[in-house]
């Protein structure tokens, strides 16, 4: 139950700034244009409220529903469809009576406040902490170590990747999402330079849980426990975490081919060579007939691998910026493999629950900053689809306005509005159903 409220805390903390924030960003300008803003709020307020005051001609309030939030402009048809409003004549006050330029900019503030935040949060990490991630040269400067499914790919253990579509990559944690993404992979293989491709079934394969577990690794030694669930066969052996299995009947193990050991032998009992404090000792654990021993576990790296990048204030905030626009990247090339039926990734899209199940259970001030940045760019995009009823929806259609003259008319805006709404609260509906669904079917190793 902690668990359950510190992973919903740090949700909870990390959507309050992001959409208040965000909200801002359309707030500011809509009032520095003399535009009328009804309401502002954090979060969904369907039927009640948990909170709101009314301040001048604006009702600042928290809802109950922590989905977002938004900010209700006079004469704009937005999330409310309240259409009453638009059957009188434009008032001086009121959205649909500024220039386009300026709805332009309202509508586009709240996507440019989540890029700078992004900025901002990577600008002080990196001056505080500086950039630590996996060496890609020093995690293959023995060759890498691949499983069964790297190896239908092409790749063979010892290959060295050069480059993915071109591009050298020299954080070892972005080389899986490349390779997905690419149409080109060089490998070194024995001195020679060998070119493979990934093909849709492939990525399928890759996006599944034992794909994204087990696919590519450095060189290592060996397998960490992280951590030991309780009524399991692996903590009535007495594993423990923060164990070290270095071998499996005196053979020599890996994360590559830990799994299939255990699946390889249930109902029999295997003898791992486990370190644990520097000390070398046998356990014995019987693997019942579900092949599930009951444990958490990632490769034992050399700690030589991890390289941070130190910065000063002004040396971090082009490397901010880069980050940020790496990051949105990425989301533009994951949406490509999102309208890829074959791959199968739309099953990986996850909603609030998702989202807040990827938190660590402990609370981890760095990692909640840079999940937070990651968001927020995030966000940015998502809000920039030219979809009705996002704010990309909107710009595109006071884009469409000033390059042509012509308005949209209030009866068409508002079936637009409704069309893209419809859209909107559909993917909602899947995708919450989808984190449910993945809630309580969880399973573990």
């Amino acid at each position: 139950m902690e668990e359950f409220f510190i992973k919903a805390g740090q949700m909870i903390l990390m959507l309050s700034i992001l959409v208040t924030l965000h909200e801002l960003g359309h707030f500011i300008p809509a009032k520095y244009f003399k535009t009328k803003v009804e309401k502002f709020y954090l979060f969904f307020d369907p039927y009640f409220s948990l909170f709101k005051k009314k301040i001048g001609d604006t009702t600042y309030g928290i809802g109950w529903l922590p989905l977002g939030g938004y900010v209700k402009i006079a004469g704009m048809i937005d999330e409310s469809m309240d259409t009453d409003q638009m059957k009188s004549e434009p008032k001086p006050w009121e959205f649909r009576s500024k220039p386009a330029w300026q709805r332009l900019i309202i509508m586009l503030g709240g996507v440019t406040v989540n890029v700078i935040l992004a900025w901002v949060i990577y600008a002080i990490m990196f001056t505080a902490n500086g950039m630590t991630y996996l060496s890609v040269d020093k995690a293959q400067e023995n060759g890498l170590v691949f499983s069964q499914l790297g190896k239908e790919i092409g790749f063979q253990d010892g290959d060295k990747i050069l480059t993915v579509d071109g591009k050298e990559q020299k954080q070892f944690n972005r080389l899986t999402l490349d390779i997905m993404l690419s149409e080109e992979i060089v490998v070194d293989r024995n001195g020679q330079q060998v070119k493979l491709q990934i093909q849709d079934e492939q990525i399928k394969q890759i996006l599944s849980t034992e794909g994204r577990n087990n696919f590519i690794f450095p060189q290592h030694n060996g397998v960490v426990i992280d951590s030991v669930l309780d009524n399991s066969a692996a903590k009535t052996s007495g594993l423990q975490s923060g164990d070290i299995i270095k071998a499996i009947n005196q053979n020599p193990l890996n994360i590559t081919n830990f799994t299939a050991q255990i699946q390889e032998n249930k109902n029999n009992k295997l003898v791992m060579q486990v370190e644990r404090a520097g000390i070398l000792k046998l356990v014995e654990v019987n693997i019942p007939d579900s092949a599930k021993i009951g444990v958490f576990h990632r490769a034992n790296l050399n700690k030589d691998i991890i390289v941070t990048e130190k910065f000063n204030l002004m040396s971090a905030i082009p490397v901010a910026i880069t980050e940020s626009f790496t990051i949105l990247n990425y989301n533009i090339k994951n949406l490509k493999l999102l309208i890829k039926p074959k791959t199968e990734a739309y099953k990986q899209v996850a909603g609030p629950i998702g989202i807040a199940r990827q938190l660590p259970s402990t609370w981890d001030w760095g990692f909640f900053w840079n999940f937070t940045a990651m968001f927020s760019m995030w966000l940015a995009f998502v809000n920039l689809l030219p979809i009705p009823g996002l704010d990309g929806g909107h710009a595109l259609f006071t884009l469409a306005e000033m390059i042509t003259g012509r308005k949209l008319n209030d009866k068409t805006m508002g079936i637009v509005q409704t069309f893209g709404m419809i859209i909107l609260l559909s993917l909602m509906a899947l995708i919450f159903g989808k984190d449910i669904w993945d809630l309580i079917s969880d399973k573990f190793l």
